[in-house]
């Protein structure tokens, strides 16, 4: 029973594929002709385009125009010491090159009995920092670590030629 079921099988089988040869192609052939004999198309010319020129940001050192200035009154809270000033002598560290805002605090770590705070810079390297680091590019020291947040202490221009305030600021850990 089961060969004449494979025998009946491979008949139907054969039977379809010598219906699906036909060696009449005049459809096909009768398509192509009329596509071909069509006028073909006019491709426009590439567009020129204009070289980019370089913008050079020259006010980097300048308060960013997305924060808000200092307020006479809160000058006055901070700290109206006229003592302080950045030391401009000091090595930079790595995370100075970055605004405040884009350093993220992502975990914390004990490591040789130190406690150690983890920071994502914007483009995505992961620092390790301490009391005592520096990060932000207004002189921002690290005066207090804890597991949720940092606090920081900036040393920012108060608008007049040469006095500076100190501005606490914290950064939190994402994700809370």
């Amino acid at each position: 029973m089961k060969r004449i079921t494979r025998i009946s099988m491979l008949v139907v089988a054969s039977m379809l594929v010598a219906a699906c040869g036909s060696k009449d192609f005049s459809d096909l052939d009768g398509f192509m002709e009329e596509k071909l004999a069509r006028p073909g198309g006019i491709i426009p010319p590439i567009p020129t385009f204009k070289a980019y020129e370089a913008f050079s940001y020259s006010a980097t050192t300048l308060r960013s125009p997305f924060e808000r200035p200092i307020e006479v009154r809160q000058i006055a809270q901070l700290q109206a010491v006229s003592a302080i000033k950045p030391d401009e002598n000091r090595a930079k560290e790595f995370l100075e090159q970055f605004t405040f805002d884009s350093l993220t605090m992502v975990g914390t770590l004990e490591r040789d009995g130190t406690n150690w705070t983890l920071i994502r810079d914007p483009q995505g390297g992961v620092h390790r920092v301490t009391s005592g680091n520096y990060l932000g590019r207004h002189h921002g020291k690290i005066v207090e670590t804890a597991e949720t947040y940092v606090a920081v202490v900036e040393i920012v221009s108060d608008g007049s030629e040469d006095g500076w305030v100190e501005r606490p600021r914290t950064i939190k850990l994402s994700g809370i």
